[in-house]
């Protein structure tokens, strides 16, 4: 199948100015200034991109894919994502973790709902365990998984400086790390472990005592929900500048922010204005994930949805509303997640890679066309592709 884009203005995500695309069944074939349609050629799938940009497809490495929650007990469980949960948001590729229950929301389960969202279109990919420590896997190891099982490229999502985590030590912290590096080079993966950081003072500290007592370096961890507070934002910004990768949670609701929550495009012009590396900073949705809701003794109040649809919307209003540079503003959910996972097909437009692509209108940058390996998902901002039971 081929498919040609044309008249497009490239965001890669860095700018390539105005260019055609050649799709070659799944992947980038060939970007040109100008490519004609052959005559008398086979038929050819042609997209007139004139007046929009071209950019990678979205990339949202923290989501509860098969749900998440139970939080407030078990008709709180929260439901699985949809294939189009995802498309309609501009995400072609996920990455599904489990979260706070490790009971009931298993490795084999998670790996079997990867495996289906793959079938319907998109790519996803998992990390082996969930909040608790020690962690659950699916082999029986954490390097095993990671090396045995294709879909599985890390270990977490680890909870700590939350009251609904294990409270891991250092040593067990590390020797996780440890068993996920191992795994990650005897298997070309990324091995990275992903952190949930919770409301504590304890901010990052344990992730630091290990960089600080073992060989493992800073980026081996992959701490997620900076965001959440300001005390956390804070810390976020020294440890980015000790070259650790952070992570802004785009779900959220009314009375997180009332708390203090920093939003995440907010969040981006702040970092960027105290001279964070670009490359280490991502946006995940958290999508499916409970938003729970605890007063001060710990005890549930009540709960709403994540949704991976809030992922690229707090992009946008970097750029709209914060005048954070396109590039910069793109590249924390393609090229970012792409390059800290190793995912090498994805997050970037050239010649070779996957073609996943979104199409958005120049002049309100929503989305207008998403392509998941070569295939349109979403045209003129409605799902042509839906999951099977939708």
């Amino acid at each position: 199948m081929l498919t040609l884009i044309q008249n497009g203005e490239i965001y890669a995500p860095h700018p390539l100015g105005k260019k055609d695309i050649l799709i070659v069944d799944s992947k980038i074939g060939f970007i040109a200034d100008s490519i004609e349609q052959p005559k008398g050629f086979v038929d050819i799938h042609v997209i007139d991109a004139t007046g929009k940009l071209v950019v990678p497809g979205f990339i949202d490495s923290h989501v509860h894919i098969m749900g998440g929650g139970g939080e407030g007990s078990y008709k709180t469980r929260t439901p699985e994502l949809q294939l189009t949960d995802a498309t309609l948001g501009g995400v072609t590729t996920l990455v599904g973790v489990i979260g706070t229950d490790g009971t009931t929301r298993t490795m084999a389960s998670l790996v079997a709902k990867a495996r289906g969202l793959e079938e319907e279109g998109i790519t996803c990919y998992v990390q082996t365990g969930s909040y608790q420590v020690p962690v659950k896997t699916l082999t029986g190891a954490i390097e095993d998984d990671i090396i045995l099982i294709d879909r599985i490229i890390g270990a977490g999502e680890i909870a700590i400086a939350d009251h609904r985590s294990s409270q891991p030590t250092v040593e067990e912290l590390a020797k996780i790390a440890s068993a996920a590096r191992i795994g990650g080079m005897l298997s070309g993966k990324a091995g990275i472990v992903n952190v949930h950081v919770g409301d504590s003072w304890d901010h990052l500290q344990v992730i630091e005592k290990v960089v600080e007592t073992t060989d493992i370096p800073i980026k081996q961890f992959y701490p997620t929900h900076i965001n959440r507070n300001p005390h956390l934002f804070k810390e976020g910004i020294r440890y980015a500048k000790n070259g650790g990768y952070v992570d802004f949670t785009t779900s959220s609701i009314p009375k997180f922010f009332e708390q203090g929550e920093v939003k995440c495009s907010t969040a981006l012009k702040r970092m960027l204005k105290e001279g964070v590396d670009p490359s280490l900073i991502t946006f995940t949705s958290d999508g499916q994930a409970s938003l729970p809701d605890f007063n001060d003794e710990g005890e549930f109040l009540g709960l709403q949805l994540g949704k991976v649809t809030s992922l690229y919307p707090e992009v946008r209003d970097a750029i709209v509303e914060e005048g954070v540079d396109i590039e910069d503003a793109i590249r924390v959910i393609t090229k970012n997640p792409a390059a800290i996972l190793k995912l090498n097909q994805k997050g970037v437009i050239e010649e070779g890679k996957d073609a996943d692509l979104v199409l958005l209108h120049k002049d309100t940058y929503e989305i207008d066309t998403v392509i998941a390996l070569g295939q349109v998902m979403v045209k003129n901002g409605e799902a042509v592709v839906k999951g099977t039971f939708e």
